[in-house]
């Protein structure tokens, strides 16, 4: 039997971040990170494209939280007790300089995630933190003076338990069978499949501000659109996708989605035509993009509107605009799948929120269980917010595992 103060499954951002956390408020403690597989830190190597997105630069817990489909009530107040400039601290405390994107993404000053991984190493070893590999946990049994931890590698001890597993059907099933409730997982963050000849000749098209919507839904988006091999991506689809992950599963991911390229209603963009027709009744109009829209889009949206491919302004008729107009306004594409964003995966899904106390992240029906980053029913959209939701949760833990 092994005995340790404090035992944190999951050997992910999260985990890491409460233990260092922990033994930085109490250095006499046992501390013990139990790792289902033969690495650690996976998700932060490959997040952020090899670059790790740390956290987001939006200083307003009233405003961070709005970036959470599942997670925003119960985060606002956590947020207010530790927030994405305490994350930004805390690194630049440990050597990591970090920069804003003009986007509002975090990044290390390196362009490399290893440089946080080798911080969480580093404080690792400092604070004597003991990180057990390959060991898959079988059961966990909840008993008057704490918890016992079944592993493929032996039977733990410990008055205090993390659990940090991230998106872990295991993990949840033991924790369903000790009387928590956890919501059945669906991904979220992912783009769209769509196989369509407007799209074929031009992936790597980039729309920098259209509006996008679920036909016969309430779901829509705004920012930048990109067309890739298998369908769209970017800013604008992954938030829709995040927001809809219950909605599009049910729906199998397949439905209609619209998009205004140029976010003007139809009748607007018909009577800026008539005046582009008064100003260049010369030009041939495959070959004078408007709206400030890529060329080979714009052309194609053309093409799809019957076009001879040598008209000009002067020539093109009001039916044929109204037919331009809604190419431009009113696309209509239909989505057959998804597709996982890069290598990251992120799910909606988890243990329920109402089983936890947010101020502790401490279960309601066990003490001294606690919760930290994607194993609960909280996830966000893309741009280091998923991450902020792991260093909060886990801060906020560590601050009761330390006691």
């Amino acid at each position: 039997m092994n005995n340790f103060d404090v035992l944190i499954v999951g050997g992910g951002a999260a985990g890491f971040f409460a233990a260092i956390n922990t033994a930085t408020q109490n250095p006499n403690l046992k501390i013990a990170i139990l790792e289902r597989g033969s690495t650690v830190l996976s998700k932060v190597k490959i997040s952020g494209g090899g670059r790790c997105n740390v956290t987001h630069a939006e200083f307003v817990p009233q405003e961070l939280v709005l970036n959470y489909p599942r997670g925003k009530k119960e985060l606002r107040g956590p947020f207010h007790t530790y927030m994405t400039g305490d994350t930004m601290q805390w690194f630049e405390d440990r050597g990591v300089p970090l920069k804003i994107e003009d986007d509002g993404r975090v990044f290390p000053v390196s362009n490399s995630s290893q440089t946080i991984i080798d911080c969480f190493l580093e404080e690792i070893k400092t604070h004597q933190i003991e990180v057990l590999l390959n060991h898959s946990v079988q059961g966990i049994k909840y008993e008057t003076n704490g918890w016992q931890i079944d592993t493929t590698k032996g039977l733990f001890k410990t008055p205090k338990l993390l659990i940090a597993t991230g998106s872990n059907p295991k993990i949840w099933k033991l924790l369903e069978s000790l009387g928590h409730q956890v919501i059945p997982p669906v991904p979220s963050l992912f783009t769209f499949n769509i196989n369509d000849t407007r799209l074929k000749t031009i992936p790597g098209v980039v729309a920098l501000d259209v509006h996008v919507s679920i036909v016969n839904s309430s779901l829509e988006s705004e920012g930048p659109l990109l067309v890739t091999h298998t369908g769209l991506s970017a800013p604008s689809i992954l938030k829709l996708s995040a927001y809809g992950a219950l909605e599009l599963a049910e729906r199998q991911y397949k439905f209609e989605l619209k998009v205004n390229f140029i976010k003007q209603e139809l009748e607007d963009c018909i009577d800026r035509l008539l005046e582009i027709k008064t100003a260049y009744p010369k030009k041939i109009i495959l070959k004078s993009a408007q709206f400030e829209l890529p060329k080979r889009l714009w052309e194609q949206l053309v093409i799809a509107s019957n076009f001879p491919s040598d008209l000009r302004w002067a020539e093109v008729n009001k039916q044929q605009l109204q037919k331009l107009s809604s190419q431009l306004t009113e696309a209509i594409f239909k989505v057959d799948g998804k597709s996982t964003f890069k290598e990251e995966f992120v799910t909606a899904g988890g243990v329920e929120l109402k089983g936890v106390n947010f101020k502790t992240f401490e279960s309601k029906h066990f003490k001294n269980l606690f919760f930290a980053g994607e194993v609960l029913n909280i996830d966000a959209v893309t741009g280091g917010f998923n991450f902020q939701n792991a260093w909060t949760s886990a801060f906020i833990a560590a601050q009761e595992l330390s006691k």
